[in-house]
């Protein structure tokens, strides 16, 4: 018996998902473990693995759709079998296409409006009934119907012809402001898809629904003097120039979670500043002589690591009905990409060399500006980091992600007056600023965890033991 594929959850909290890419095609065989589609989540791309097996009997979603966890994309079965394409489909929320005609006669008559058929005429009374007297302006007449002007229903306006197009699709299109009347769907049967969407948006033609502002004088009943005086009337206010620009599944995630982070977790923040001479210095020395190229953030990350190794029950989640405590230090770093950015986890950072994280960095950023992460590197981490030095900022606070209990927000290094030994020198002097959740971790656990991450930046040679 065939088997219906349906879209998976691939990241934890979507909704909803797109078929990116499809890696089988109609008829191929298929077996447990085989990539069946690259699907794209709201911030990674992730193969989907098939779990059952069999011959691929049809395919319910066409390549850039985006559908509902759960819903429908393939059919799998016994070769030769008849796949429940039209109720697979009809599952996913959309109608179905309709038939094509066969004649040119049938294919005027598909065009035309759906209108309402006329009543079926009253019987003739055997006698004649008492004249009705004819409605004066202002009294409803009681043998018309409601929004008519005559005994039949009204048909629909020329040029609304039904348009075929899923809940998701219909949703965005009223998100957006898109009359879908307005469109001509790519998809099957002029199915109207989510790229269709995307490209009206980009070519900047988008039909926003909706007539224009009410000017409060009507021409054609206004007084001559009620005209005059409106005509008169001078415009004080011009309505203000600006784009709306459409919301990413990207930016619609990070908006949902970190207003969550800030609504249900407890931040509170400690600021610190450290003497980042030494730490440049090492370096410069490591790159001179290193194949990989070591960033700060890299040297940072260690240090971070090596902080945990120093105060343990630091490296710590909220699980709702306990704390859980990691033996392994897994740091999530924030990667700016076009629309948003990501926070891809980083393994076992304690036990990496520098010249090992340096090159795991570099791959999952180059990976994260390119889409292709994985789901699992955007899971889990006890703690994040932040850095925004090299755009020149001096010092912010950065908001939690979910789960994890912390994150540490880098400013740029810049030259500072300090004082040494009572006397005052110049040093390169970074800021950078914990948030942390408070159910995780208390003032005094994340102070400690603070100064030991300062020590090991202003002493890195301990960094690489």
């Amino acid at each position: 018996m065939a088997s219906i594929v349906r879209m998976p959850e691939v990241l934890a909290g979507a909704s909803e998902a797109a078929i990116a890419t499809w890696l089988v095609a109609k008829g191929q065989q298929v077996s447990i473990g085989v990539p069946l589609a690259e699907v794209e989540t709201e911030k990674a791309i992730v193969e989907y693995n098939a779990e059952v097996e069999g011959t691929v009997l049809d395919l319910l979603v066409t390549e850039g759709d985006t559908v509902a966890v759960g819903d429908p994309i393939l059919v799998v079965g016994a070769p030769g079998e008849t796949p429940p394409g039209a109720g697979a489909r009809n599952a996913v929320g959309e109608p179905a296409a309709p038939p094509e005609p066969e004649t040119a006669s049938e294919a005027a008559a598909a065009r035309e409006p759906e209108i309402a058929p006329e009543p079926a005429a009253a019987p003739e009374p055997e006698t004649a009934p008492e004249p009705t007297p004819a409605p004066t302006a202002g009294t409803p007449d009681p043998n018309r119907s409601e929004g008519s002007t005559s005994g039949t229903p009204a048909a629909a306006p020329a040029g609304t012809a039904r348009r075929f197009a899923s809940p998701i699709v219909r949703r965005l299109a009223k998100e957006r402001g898109i009359e879908l009347g307005s469109l001509t769907g790519t998809g099957p049967a002029g199915r109207i898809t989510r790229r269709d969407l995307d490209a009206l948006a980009a070519g900047g033609s988008v039909a926003v629904s909706g007539g224009s502002e009410p000017t409060g004088v009507d021409s054609a009943t206004a007084s001559p003097r009620a005209a005059s005086r409106a005509t008169a009337t001078p415009v004080t206010e011009t309505a203000a120039e600006y784009e709306d620009v459409p919301l990413s599944g990207m930016r619609r995630a990070i908006a949902r979670r970190l207003t969550e982070s800030k609504s249900t977790v407890p931040h509170f923040y400690l600021v610190a500043d450290i003497r980042m001479d030494a730490l440049l210095a090492l370096r410069s020395e490591i790159n001179g002589h290193g194949t990989a190229r070591v960033s700060v953030t890299d040297l940072l990350l260690k240090a971070a690591a090596g902080a945990f190794g120093v105060v343990p029950d630091a490296n710590a989640v909220w699980a709702e009905s306990a704390i859980r405590r990691f033996a392994s230090v897994d740091i999530a770093l924030a990667v700016a990409i076009d629309g948003g950015l990501v926070t891809p986890v980083l393994r076992g950072v304690d036990r990496m060399s520098v010249g090992a994280l340096a090159a795991a960095t570099a791959d999952v950023i180059d990976r994260s500006r390119a889409g292709r992460l994985k789901q699992h590197e955007l899971e889990g981490g006890s703690f994040a980091i932040s850095n925004l030095g090299m755009y020149g900022v001096s010092e912010f606070s950065a908001i939690i992600n979910p789960p994890q209990s912390g994150i540490l927000a880098v400013g740029a290094a810049q030259e500072r007056a300090v004082v040494e030994d009572g006397s005052i020198v110049v040093r390169r002097v970074m800021t950078v600023t914990l948030s942390a959740d408070h159910r995780v971790l208390d003032g005094a656990l994340a102070a400690q965890w603070l100064a030991a991450f300062v020590d090991l930046v202003e002493h890195p040679l301990r960094i690489l033991l």
